[in-house]
């Protein structure tokens, strides 16, 4: 859990000294707002979640660190619904990372593809896992063997495969759409993060 926590702080850490405007940190709240509340909604269907597909549209709108920003800050208000505990930060970085990276491979075009945003899309879904079932290996099981580990990610591969295809279709239907009006957004009032290219300047 070290680990996890030390990341991020540093993060934030690395947030803070960028300075961000208050306008930069308003579509953060909005879209983290918006996937806790989404997680919630469809807490009765198991592993089936927006989280991440919202965090790599805000990677891929506002920068990387938006993108993380968004995922680690769903993950925990959320919690206060689901409850908070040791794997909050281990969720907080793994939806964050997959929020960063989509932001990253945005930044070079590859998410303009339909077949590499939903493949991304899945992807992330089993990297979500592999983080959090990783923190029940080390939390639940001694001695830690190979073999145990073995058993614990096949066990939870069919509900990381759910989550996987969830973000893929969550962005198959809310990629296109929000991409395109967040990115207005973006425009008129020049958000975005300071390593997301340059600034634009607002609209008149």
């Amino acid at each position: 859990m070290a680990v996890a926590v030390l990341s991020l702080l540093l993060f934030f850490a690395g947030y803070e000294r960028g300075r961000p405007r208050l306008r930069d940190t308003m579509p953060v709240a909005v879209l983290a707002a918006l996937a806790a509340a989404g997680r919630i909604l469809f807490a009765p269907i198991p592993s089936f979640k927006p989280v991440a597909a919202i965090a790599i549209i805000a990677g891929a709108v506002f920068g990387r660190r938006s993108g993380f920003l968004v995922g680690a800050l769903a993950a925990l208000a959320s919690n206060f619904f689901f409850g908070q505990g040791p794997w909050t930060p281990w969720q907080m970085y793994a939806w964050g990372l997959a929020g960063y990276l989509g932001g990253a491979l945005a930044a070079t075009g590859a998410l303009d593809r339909t077949p590499v945003l939903l493949g991304y899309g899945f992807l992330s879904g089993i990297l979500y896992g592999l983080i959090l079932n990783l923190w029940s290996i080390i939390g639940f099981y001694h001695p830690q063997t190979l073999a145990q580990a073995a058993l614990v990610y096949a066990a939870a591969l069919p509900f990381d495969v759910v989550h996987g295809i969830a973000t893929a279709l969550f962005l198959a239907v809310l990629y296109a759409p929000w991409k395109r009006k967040l990115s207005r957004v973006k425009r008129k009032y020049a958000l975005g993060d300071r390593d997301h290219g340059k600034a634009e300047k607002p609209l008149r």
